[in-house]
């Protein structure tokens, strides 16, 4: 028997011994036919060679046979990289806005508390320069990149005020500027709390334990968690965020790769509130650590999930330093939440239009139990306990949005009103004038019908048979066809709360936005009348 299992073990290791090694030569044929294109080309080639674009290219399309996620990022893309996972930069806090290249930079919308801010940028203030250089002529990132710098330096701007029209110069110390993930915190009544959180970054999870105590303080009885169009971060912050409704110890999640052993998370931090019921939202926007908390806390049946199902990224990420100080950010594992299942999607390729999973049949998934003895299933993201509709916008909106028309008119209202009253007072009563001013703007106003019509028109004249059907399609035509003012009143509904929301920020900044954001917020209104899982 133990020579039986002595050669079991030794025909199992020269198996693996033999895989290896045929990978290591596959390998070494890859790198030996690459050199040697490379140099014929150089030698022989009737050009001179693009080599940065050529490696760049190659590089990319190398990576692109793997998952979406392993990525190459070159010395001069660092920067990007760390602004995407510290959410941070050097600079004076504001968004700028530069519609025409010989045109001049506005301040579209400073960050509250920035220095910007303090001192004395207002949204609607217009920059002629940035160090005496005229900004006429320069790209927006170009006039980006002179905004930022190391915290600590200065840079002066000659600024045209946005009401009085008059002209000076202001000087703005740059700090480091990091847009926070807790981008509301506040009652939605007398007991139910709200937290939108829009990643994870680092030192979220103290950010959110924070918000939640003060929400606690003023009552809260019951938590609305917003983790929608949450791209994910730090995973790190998500199991600190678990373990403030979890027993100390409990399992978050477990990562599992090629070439290392399973490794389990679990909360190391005491918990604040193991009972408060709490409704999270999410949907096809929600990635990565969205999906470890949204999955784990399902799992232990400790909040109620509601919504849509979320994106499907369970594949964790690590950057690996290259040559030249280039960097390699490389799928290494896979998430898998308490119950065993992977929110990873069984084919990232196959997504719907707005990149979440699409529809997986039963046959294709496992079944999994929470602690309860709940079903879940795996293939791809967390599908919610409770199913939501959510608003659909008509293509106008997205036109207007686009084009820039709604920044635009906002720019001119507050160009015209000193003040306004706060968030929750403001109503926005002034839509003839904006219908005015749209009418004004060059802009695609087709309605979505509208647009197949004139798909549908063309593909017949390219058939060569639209001269048969003249009558009908005319009349189909007319039936369908709206003029850019009729469709805007129309509209009116839709179109106001993305105004309200745009006027509101300029002048009370981001929260007083999430603030509008939540009053036209139907998602979120028609989860307050749900059931929760008993806990």
């Amino acid at each position: 028997m133990k020579k039986r299992i002595l050669a079991i073990v030794v025909t199992a290791m020269a198996a693996l011994s033999a895989g290896a090694q045929s990978r290591d030569f596959k390998l070494g044929e890859w790198v030996e036919i690459h050199n040697a294109i490379l140099k014929e080309l150089s030698r022989s080639y009737v050009d001179t060679l693009p080599l940065q674009r050529m490696q760049l290219a190659g590089i990319d399309a190398m990576l692109d046979e793997l998952d979406p996620y392993t990525i190459y990022v070159p010395e001069e893309e660092n920067e990007d990289l760390q602004m995407m996972i510290a959410k941070a930069y050097g600079g004076i806090g504001a968004i700028i806005f530069k519609p025409e290249k010989d045109g001049y930079v506005t301040i579209d919308e400073p960050y509250a508390g920035s220095p910007g801010a303090r001192a004395g940028l207002q949204a609607g203030d217009r920059i002629t320069h940035i160090d005496w250089v005229s900004v006429k002529g320069l790209e927006t990132k170009e006039c980006s990149d002179r905004m930022k710098g190391k915290p600590g330096t200065k840079v002066t701007f000659r600024v045209i005020k946005v009401r009085s029209g008059e002209e000076k110069d202001i000087t703005v110390t740059r700090e480091r500027i990091h847009l926070p993930d807790i981008e509301y915190a506040g009652m939605l009544n007398d007991t139910t709390g709200y937290i939108l959180q829009t990643g994870f970054t680092e030192n979220v999870s103290s950010d959110f334990r924070a918000a939640f105590l003060k929400l606690k303080g003023q009552g809260m009885k019951r938590l609305v968690y917003d983790l929608r169009g949450n791209g994910g971060g730090l995973l790190s912050e998500a199991v600190n965020i678990v373990s403030i409704f979890v027993p100390k110890g409990s399992l978050v999640v477990t990562s599992k790769g090629a070439s290392t052993a399973p490794v389990e998370m679990r909360t190391t931090l005491d918990p604040i509130d193991t009972r408060i019921p709490v409704i999270m939202l999410v949907d096809g926007g929600s990635a990565s650590a969205s999906e470890i908390v949204s999955g784990a806390l399902q799992d232990m049946d400790r909040a109620t999930v509601m919504g849509k199902r979320t994106y499907g990224k369970g594949l964790v990420q690590s950057i690996r330093p290259l040559p030249y100080n280039g960097q390699l950010k490389v799928t290494t594992a896979k998430y898998y939440t308490p119950s065993g299942r992977c929110v990873q999607a069984i084919d990232y390729a196959r997504r719907a239009e707005d990149g979440s999973v699409v529809h997986i049949p039963d046959s294709l998934t496992r079944e999994f139990k929470t602690l309860h003895g709940r079903t879940v299933r795996d293939g791809g993201g967390i599908t919610p306990d409770v199913e939501l509709e959510f608003p659909t916008y008509s293509r106008l909106i997205y036109s207007l949005v686009v084009n820039g028309i709604i920044k635009e008119y906002t720019l001119k209202y507050i160009s015209e009103h000193e003040s306004i009253a706060g968030a929750k007072d403001y109503h926005f009563t002034d839509y003839d004038d904006f219908v005015t001013f749209a009418m004004g703007k060059e802009f695609d106003y087709r309605s979505s019908a509208k647009t197949l019509f004139d798909q549908m028109k063309a593909e017949l004249e390219r058939d060569g048979v639209a001269g048969a059907m003249t009558e009908e399609l005319e009349a189909l035509d007319k039936a369908i066809e709206m003029d850019k003012e009729k469709f805007l009143r129309l509209k009116k509904d839709e179109i106001v709360p993305w105004i309200e929301e745009e006027i509101v920020t300029r002048y009370w900044y981001q929260e007083a936005g999430v603030e509008i954001r939540i009053r036209y917020d139907e998602p979120l209104h028609e989860a307050l009348t749900k059931p929760l899982i008993e806990y």
